[in-house]
Order: C-alpha cells, then structure tokens, then sequence
C-alpha cells in the first residue's frame, strides 16, 4: 500500500560503446583522399565515400586483455582495431572493411555445411582474385560480437570467421573476411555468410572530424 511513497531505486545506466582512437557512436572521420585515389583501382573495394558517420559499435572479447573493436558506418563499411589493452598505446592493428555480400543461410543443413566446408578453405576466389588463408585452423573461429546503436539498444551475435588475404605488392594487402552469422531473435535463430574485404589503414590515413 502506498507504493508510490516509496522512494524509487536509481536505475544503472546502460553500458556505453567503447571508444578508441577518437572513434566513437555517433562520431564522423574522414578517409585520405590522396591514398585511396592512388589504391582503389587496384582493390575489390570502390566508390569508398570520403566522410563517413558512425552508426554503430561492435565489440569481441578474443580474452581477458585483447579487443576488436568495430565501428560501422553509413557506406556499408567499418573500421575495426585490434588492441591488447584499453589505452591507445595498445591498439596493434586498424582496418577499414567494406560489406560485398551476405547471403542469408535458411536451414540447419545449410548452415552446417558453411561451417563445415564453405568459410574454411586453403584459398578463396573473389572477382577473379586469389586470397590466401592467413590463419592455420581448420575450423572457423568462433566469437561473439556485441553491437551497440545510435538508438541506444544492444545485440549479441555469434560469428565463425576466417581471414584471407592477396598481395597487391609495395607492402599493401587486401583482406578477405568470411564470417558465418547467427543471432537468435525472437528464440529463432537468423543466419548469414558475410563476406567483406579490407585494407589496413595507418593514423595518417584518417582523421576525426566529430
């Protein structure tokens, strides 16, 4: 009785996204226009728009120190860093990804026989390029992505990788990610491969303007 009288717990507040290098939910950065005309036409990746927003935040725990962190934006594309602790001093690697296919996978059968035979391969051909496997498993690697919106709502999303790459000579390299993804909505389970490729990018090769 009198409930209302009472006086209400404080609510803990959400966790907020993680930041890093000045990435942030809701920040812009812009992308070296110089490097990108002198590489595009040698990478699957074109028409990368110079000025991007981030619209979402994503994050793997690989263990207890080491972090990807994947900021997504409004060109189909991401950034993801890979760091080994939380200050910037830590951060061992800065990717730009770019989204080129994900096909929805309907069956249980289906998406056994991805895990089982189609994202692990010795090499994978895209548009008439060769990627090489980079890591030595045999099965993808397994991890959980938890992804953080502009609206505020979160995500988890389990993902079964492997990474591949193809010398395009002068020390560059583009980089092939094959993911199968299952996220359970609604106690049924949505599935996909995704398929994306990447470059590496050095701090000179953007710069935050929000």
């Amino acid at each position: 009785m009198f409930d209302w009288f009472k006086k209400k717990q404080p609510q803990t507040p959400p966790p907020s996204s993680p930041e890093i290098l000045g990435l942030r939910l809701g920040g812009a950065f812009e992308l070296d226009d110089l490097k990108l005309r002198l590489i595009e036409p040698d990478l699957i990746i074109e028409g990368a728009s110079r000025t991007q927003l981030i619209k979402a935040v994503g994050e793997v725990r690989l263990d207890e120190q080491t972090r990807l962190l994947r900021y997504y934006t409004d060109d189909d594309g991401f950034i993801q860093v890979l760091t080994h602790g939380p200050t910037e001093a830590d951060v061992s690697e800065v990717k730009l990804y770019y989204f080129y296919e994900s096909r929805p996978i309907d069956t249980q059968s289906q998406w056994q026989h991805l895990l089982d035979h189609e994202i692990v391969k010795p090499s994978w051909e895209l548009e008439g390029f060769q990627f090489t496997k980079v890591w030595d498993n045999i099965r993808p690697v397994a991890m959980t992505e938890k992804t953080w919106l502009e609206n505020g709502t979160s995500s988890d999303t389990d993902q079964f990788v492997m990474i591949y790459e193809r010398d395009l000579g002068n020390g560059l390299f583009e980089s092939l990610l094959v993911a199968g993804e299952e996220k359970i909505y609604r106690n049924q389970a949505e599935r996909c491969m995704a398929i994306s490729t990447g470059i590496d990018l050095s701090p000179t090769d953007f710069k935050l303007i929000g």
